[in-house]
């Protein structure tokens, strides 16, 4: 559900320059850190989408903003797409993973090196060995992976533990044969309360574009509708 500016503006998170975002000015001079994401609406009644530093899209009328500001709306044009074969660039997610993901090595977890991040998805795994249900979605992921991932930097999948101790992590990993990457056991609890991502239960996938927009979760309003339309719906984005 899309939220106020003044909601936005208790919550927005905190992080570095990114070359799309700037300081957006509310006509009672309050501000935010925002990217433009796209205009609608006619010159009477236009507004204009933005996007959070965690991902989350907020809708906020011409109306509402400065009038340097809500001119700006005018010149807004959408950006051109990358072309096919491009390197991926920042991601919002880059500092919370760059040198903090493991992956299966043998018959335990080692530092997974040499990251090819995705271009265009990723797909985060909330798992954790002693859950039931992960345990049986899990062959089928890893079934998806294993068809999907090979000569396709389009998507990547990173598991979120819930585990509490890394050999639990890695008998998980080593019994189901997940070899994508995972997120450290200590960078874990951080990450779900930096982005947020919707549901609290397990297992939950949650799909996103580089720069953390939800394209589909296994949560839907808060009912939960579990991780095979994630997954689905990704397969229908991927190339044949």
């Amino acid at each position: 559900m899309k939220t106020t500016l003044q909601l936005l503006l208790v919550g927005l998170l905190a992080g570095s320059a990114h070359a799309e975002f700037r300081t957006w000015t509310r006509e009672d001079g309050k501000t935010a850190d925002l990217e433009l994401t796209g205009v609608a609406g006619s010159d009477a009644d236009k507004s204009g989408e933005f996007k959070m530093r965690n991902g989350r899209m907020v809708t906020i009328k011409a109306s509402a903003l400065a009038a340097a500001d809500a001119a700006l709306l005018d010149e807004w044009k959408p950006v051109v797409e990358a072309p096919a074969g491009a390197v991926a660039g920042s991601s919002v997610f880059d500092k919370a993973l760059d040198g903090n993901l493991v992956s299966l090595k043998g018959k335990g977890l080692a530092s997974h090196k040499d990251f090819v991040k995705p271009t265009k998805y990723y797909l985060f795994y909330y798992t954790a060995s002693w859950c039931g249900p992960c345990q049986k979605f899990t062959p089928s992921l890893v079934e998806f992976y294993n068809a999907k991932k090979p000569g396709n930097d389009e998507f990547e999948i990173i598991l979120v533990t819930s585990d509490s101790d890394e050999d639990s992590m890695a008998e998980y990993a080593v019994q189901k044969k997940m070899t994508w990457p995972q997120l450290k056991l200590s960078k874990a609890d951080r990450f779900k309360k930096e982005f947020k991502h919707p549901g609290t239960g397990i297992p939950n996938l949650v799909l996103t574009d580089t720069e953390g927009k939800l394209l589909k979760t296994s949560y839907v309003d808060g009912k939960y509708m579990g991780p095979t339309s994630v997954m689905d719906h990704l397969g229908s984005l991927l190339k044949p």
